[in-house]
């Protein structure tokens, strides 16, 4: 077994068995309105974790119960004064660390042809640790409960999200009791606002508009080639990103209907939920660039 069939199968063996325990599916986690809380980003870049790591590092949060959303390596928290909080008694050696993978493009020559290159895929591994393993006062503003910039976690209104999905400029519909992306026409049916309870009508029309991203003239992605299912996870997993960016809660129950379906994908075939993730993390990406900078909310 190759170094990177044997990292894809841990991996998807993690999320296979957190699934099967009935745990909320890692890219689905309560929703929090701190600042601190929410997808997960490297305390020294910044940047967002992408792919499957955000569904490793939220895995990671379950079963330590971490809230924020800071990660850095080692030396990266070291570098700005951090210090890792040596490993409790009760966590087994090795997995009081999270592993995370990124994929590094390697290039060489083919053999007797000197003019003619291939380029493969290295999985490679890293350790991260979150801020609620760090011990540094000067951190503080790093965690959960820390933060004076808080939303209203009773508000029906989600401004930003909104403004988002105007400046998509999507043809999306209203009306009706079905909500669907037509590929052919390039065109998102949704039911009307009122029909939905609570904030189950941005989850839809995330997930519908992750579908919007596969048109030939966005992201060009194709659910046909790993099946329904593919195409259902993508947009689940990008609905889901998109909503824990904006602060807006999800619906556990959402996902119900999928997860027979994809526990069985994810059993025949390792790479399946790393497709899915990769593709959600661009599309949900492709979605945000529409709206980068803060919206203004009066108040």
């Amino acid at each position: 077994m190759s170094q990177n069939q044997k990292i894809r199968e841990e991996i998807t063996n993690q999320i296979i068995s957190a699934l099967e325990s009935g745990s909320l599916p890692p890219w689905r986690k309560p929703w929090s309105c701190d600042r601190n809380a929410g997808m997960p980003k490297n305390v020294v870049s910044g940047d967002l974790y992408t792919g499957v790591n955000p569904l490793l590092l939220g895995l990671a949060c379950e079963r330590h119960e971490f809230q924020s959303r800071h990660w850095g390596t080692f030396k990266q928290w070291s570098e700005i004064g951090g210090k890792v909080i040596r490993r409790p008694s009760h966590v087994p050696k090795g997995q009081w660390g999270t592993k995370i993978v990124f994929c590094k493009a390697v290039t060489k020559q083919k053999e007797d042809h000197d003019e003619q290159e291939e380029t493969y895929f290295l999985l490679k591994t890293y350790t991260v640790f979150n801020i609620d393993q760090i011990l540094g006062d000067h951190l503080d503003h790093l965690r959960v409960g820390h933060s004076t910039d808080t939303c209203n976690e009773v508000s029906t209104t989600y401004e930003e999200a909104d403004a988002l999905i105007e400046a998509t400029e999507a043809d999306i519909h209203h009306g009706g009791n079905q909500a669907f992306y037509d590929l052919a026409q390039d065109y998102i049916q949704i039911p009307n606002r009122d029909q939905f309870l609570g904030s189950g009508y941005y989850e839809t029309m995330f997930h519908e508009l992750v579908h919007w991203t596969e048109n030939s003239d966005r992201l060009n992605w194709d659910r046909e080639s790993g099946g329904y299912a593919l195409g259902e996870l993508i947009a689940e997993i990008g609905a889901c990103y998109l909503c824990s960016e904006l602060n807006i809660p999800t619906n556990d129950e959402n996902h119900h209907a999928y997860l027979d379906g994809w526990l069985q994908k994810m059993k025949q075939d390792s790479s399946f939920i790393f497709q899915a993730s990769s593709q959600a993390s661009k599309a949900a990406d492709y979605i945000m660039s529409f709206s980068r900078e803060p919206v203004e909310v009066a108040g």
